[in-house]
């Protein structure tokens, strides 16, 4: 049984993998978001009825979330982001087809469910792969991590703008993007370690005793845990409306072309992008609950801004507000529930959860608002789902390592020669 590191990843190769993983699953999601207009035409199905539809992704993800922390500990982060994120490119495929070719609702609506399912799962998967990384370079770089997802989506939106626009059918676009992402993805998870990626979770072999289904299920009883889902359930309602329904709703209550409410999206996704990328540095000088209020503040006022002022320039104004203000709250929270890193992957799938459930609950509510008042004005409940985080934010205060971490913006990177030994449990095989 070999103990050496050298057949190991560096910690270099490591975290540019998982920067990728993140990458891959923004593009997949992107390539749903951008297009949803074509989707909810080629179905022909009113507001409501496309809340439905997407309702479907949304409970597909919460089982995803509900199962991930037990599948994860007994097959590994790794395998774990494979078969999922091949999984729900799969089904990405299928609900491209089912929509567009098929035209058929069920279809379309049974691909969504899987597609949220896997991607609820590599999403979990991913983040506890971000926090054991995060956790081996002795800084807080979660935001990166989810910087990354968002330039996919910038990137996959920017391909939606541009198919749309050449009129590509969804099918045709979806079953591509399935091919190309699914051949990436089988590159990257070659780079990502076979080992514990955090106490509790057993990748390959032997190692630490895997934690219980008892000692995981028991995370639902801890109030921190749950208060910190709160803050992660508004922020993620938050990027989540824009996600489902900014574009559909600049079609339809703004009265743009579909290419422009693709780049709408755009332009939301690239002010998230910004607001992760710098969110590092401003959560390195500030903590995290000065940070989290003031984005729950920004984004409360985007909001606003384009709701009630009906111009393309205030629309910009108010978008990329919103985008901003919305960045942090899910990568910060991540963070957040895995400051233990014994208990990571519980905790993690946990505020997931709480989190996901503005995506089991957010679709309907929008469309079935949006069908009576208009999708700009049913963005008023969102408004006040931020305001929860904002109330919620204390409990994302830094404790143990966090804590120290953050108070020393000097802090010295861990080697990027090797993944560190303490990350590594003894394996049969430990090559990459």
């Amino acid at each position: 049984m070999s103990t050496s590191t050298g057949t190991l990843p560096t910690l270099a190769a490591w975290r540019i993998a998982v920067f990728a993983v993140f990458a891959i699953n923004g593009l997949a999601m992107a390539t749903w978001f951008a297009r949803t207009p074509a989707v909810r035409d080629a179905l022909d199905v009113r507001t409501d009825e496309f809340g439905i539809l997407i309702m479907g992704m949304a409970g597909g993800s919460i089982i995803g979330l509900l199962a991930s922390s037990h599948v994860i500990a007994r097959i590994g982060s790794r395998t774990t982001i494979l078969v999922a994120l091949l999984s729900s490119l799969g089904a990405l495929a299928l609900m491209g087809i089912g929509a567009a070719t098929l035209q058929s609702f069920a279809v379309t609506f049974i691909g969504l469910m899987v597609f949220g399912a896997a991607s609820g799962m590599t999403d979990v998967a991913m983040n506890v792969e971000g926090a054991a990384v995060e956790q081996a370079q002795g800084r807080s770089i979660m935001p990166w991590f989810h910087a990354s997802w968002s330039l996919g989506t910038i990137t996959g939106a920017g391909i939606a703008a541009g198919v749309s626009a050449l009129g590509l059918g969804v099918d045709v676009h979806t079953v591509l993007m399935a091919v190309l992402l699914g051949a990436g993805a089988l590159v990257v998870v070659r780079f990502l370690p076979k080992h514990r990626a955090l106490p509790g979770l057993d990748d390959d072999g032997d190692g630490p005793a895997r934690t219980t289904f008892a000692e995981r299920m028991a995370i639902w009883r801890e109030p921190r845990t749950l208060i910190i889902g709160l803050i992660v359930l508004g922020m993620a309602f938050a990027e989540g409306s824009a996600n489902d329904w900014l574009a559909l709703a600049m079609v339809d209550d703004r009265g743009v072309d579909e290419a422009t409410g693709a780049l709408y999206f755009t332009l939301f996704a690239t002010a998230m992008t910004i607001g992760r990328i710098g969110g590092v540095w401003v959560l390195d000088r500030f903590g995290r609950v000065p940070v989290l209020r003031a984005s729950a503040l920004l984004a409360i006022a985007g909001l606003a801004v384009l709701i009630l002022i009906d111009s393309p320039v205030a629309a910009a104004i108010g978008i990329v507000a919103w985008g901003l203000g919305a960045s942090l709250g899910f990568p910060v929270g991540m963070s957040a529930a895995a400051d233990d890193p014994a208990k990571a992957a519980a905790r993690v799938s946990a505020v997931a959860t709480v989190g996901y459930f503005a995506f089991l609950v957010g679709p309907p509510l929008i469309g079935f608002l949006g069908e009576a008042i208009g999708l700009l004005s049913a963005f008023w409940v969102v408004l006040v789902l931020i305001g929860v985080a904002f109330i919620a934010t204390p409990a994302a205060r830094e404790s143990g390592s966090a804590a120290r971490g953050s108070a020393d913006d000097t802090a010295t990177p861990a080697s990027d020669t090797a993944v560190p030994a303490e990350a590594a449990a003894p394996a049969q095989d430990a090559r990459p």
